[in-house]
C-alpha cells in the first residue's frame, strides 16, 4: 500500500459555497458547468478525511480520481476511466467502480 501523498480531483454536484469551501481547506476549488471540482495533495488518510466531510455535509459526490504527474487522470475523458473507491460506509449517488470491477484499488 502506497501511503506516499498523491494528487487527487474530487467533482462534487452544485457550485460549493465558501462556507462549505472551508471545510476543505487543503483544496482548491474549481468550477466547472454544474459541478465544483476539488483538487488537492492528499495522502490516504487526507483522502478519507476529505471524502467523510463530504459524506458529512450531504454533498453529492460524483468522482475520485488520483492524477498522474503530469495532471491528467489515467483515460481523462474517458467514460471508462478507472474511479477510486470510497472507503466503506460512504455512500454516493453516482455510480463507482470497485478494484472487483476493474478499477483500481
Amino acid at each position: 500500500m502506497d501511503l506516499a501523498p498523491a494528487l487527487y480531483r474530487i467533482r462534487i454536484n452544485g457550485h460549493l459555497g465558501a462556507m462549505v469551501l472551508s471545510a476543505f481547506p487543503a483544496m482548491a476549488p474549481q468550477w466547472h458547468g454544474a459541478h465544483t471540482v476539488l483538487t488537492g495533495l492528499l495522502d490516504r488518510s487526507a483522502l478519507y478525511g476529505v471524502l467523510a466531510e463530504i459524506e458529512a455535509l450531504g454533498l453529492d459526490l460524483l468522482e475520485v480520481r488520483q492524477l498522474t504527474p503530469e495532471g491528467k487522470s489515467p483515460g481523462s475523458g474517458d467514460s471508462c476511466s478507472p474511479l477510486r473507491p470510497l472507503p466503506s460506509g460512504a455512500s454516493s449517488s453516482s455510480e463507482r467502480t470497485s478494484p472487483s470491477e476493474g478499477g483500481r484499488p
